[in-house]
């Protein structure tokens, strides 16, 4: 192996780990708290988590293997059900974040509605169609023989053997992302713009009754008065980076594979196979991403794994403390025996 496959080899076994840990985190959150379970965008979430968390599981290590030993991991029966995993999640996941910006959007700019619009039967519902959206694709690949190991990216997935069936391929692979990345970016850049724009208006308003009262304040300290119009700055960068975080990890993490995935339909541009497998990479940083950017670092999931680590701890230190009484009290020793 060169030092860029073990480089590359290394990368793929952080990915994994972090995705394993980070999405399990979610889940045991999820299990957990029972007002995380109530609200809606839970489930568009724990869809999230379940993708990322089976893409953690075969199609990584499936990838890892194929660096390592340059060929396919496994038969042709585990490559063909690796490759249409692999389609499937990717697809499901873009446009579970699609939904989860639907339900932000619906929240943010009709908020007196909310509930009668987005309810666990409407959920579901979305959830539906992302699944038969999302197993559709892979199901006409596996039917036509186009899901097998791509040596570009070392990963089993999309991929035409055959060159009389150049030009069909060409047509579902173009169809196929339109329809999955450019779909989804542009839900993601619709509510999230809507969003952004509700939130300035909602700051200009908090702004100006700000001033006002600064203004009538005159004997208020200078530090208070800084205070104030630090939180307000801050007010005013909050969504923009919430939202430039939401919209920048989709495209930093799927545009370069979706986009080297259709510059390889030609045949004039050569990809070189260190790039394939970067781009794979990148992809799968999604996986890792997705928990913090829409779970973990929010205050709910903070507060519950909180919870959880504080009941950890209390159950061992109660036990250790019993443990210990034991050893001083040879009568409670006796009986244990």
């Amino acid at each position: 192996m060169s030092i860029w496959e073990l480089i590359l080899a290394f990368v793929v076994v952080v990915l994994m780990l972090v995705a394993l840990l980070a999405n399990v985190l979610v889940l045991l959150c999820f299990l957990y708290s029972a007002d995380i379970r109530k609200q809606v965008p839970g489930l568009f979430i724990l869809n999230l988590t379940f993708c990322n968390l089976l893409m953690a599981v075969s199609s990584m290590p499936l990838t890892l293997a194929g660096i390592i030993y340059k060929s396919q991991p496994g038969g042709d029966q585990i490559c063909h059900v690796v490759g249409f995993l692999e389609t499937f999640l990717t697809t499901n996941s873009m446009l579970s974040m699609a939904a989860l910006s639907i339900d932000r959007w619906i929240a943010v700019v009709f908020p007196l509605s909310y509930h009668s619009k987005m309810r666990y039967r409407d959920a579901a519902l979305i959830l539906s169609y992302t699944w038969l959206h999302s197993v559709s694709f892979p199901i006409v690949a596996a039917s036509l023989s186009w899901v097998g190991f791509h040596h570009l990216y070392a990963s089993c997935t999309l991929y035409n053997k055959r060159p009389e069936d150049r030009t069909q391929f060409m047509i579902f692979t173009g169809v196929f992302h339109a329809l999955s990345f450019l779909l989804s970016l542009i839900i993601l850049c619709f509510t999230y713009l809507k969003v952004l724009k509700v939130a300035r208006f909602h700051c200009k308003r908090i702004d100006v009754i700000t001033m006002q009262t600064l203004v009538l304040l005159v004997d208020i300290h200078p530090s208070v008065r800084e205070r104030c119009l630090e939180e307000q700055k801050r007010r005013r960068q909050r969504a923009t980076k919430k939202i430039s975080t939401f919209i920048g990890t989709f495209i930093l993490c799927f545009a370069p594979y979706v986009i080297t995935r259709l510059v390889e339909l030609s045949s004039v541009v050569h990809i070189n196979s260190h790039w394939g497998i970067i781009s794979k990479c990148l992809a799968y940083s999604k996986a890792v991403s997705d928990p913090f950017v829409y779970s973990l670092l929010r205050h709910q999931y903070k507060k519950t794994w909180k919870d959880i680590m504080n009941k950890i701890l209390k159950r061992s230190s109660i036990n250790s403390s019993a443990l210990t009484s034991e050893s001083h009290n040879p009568n409670i020793s006796q009986l244990n025996e």
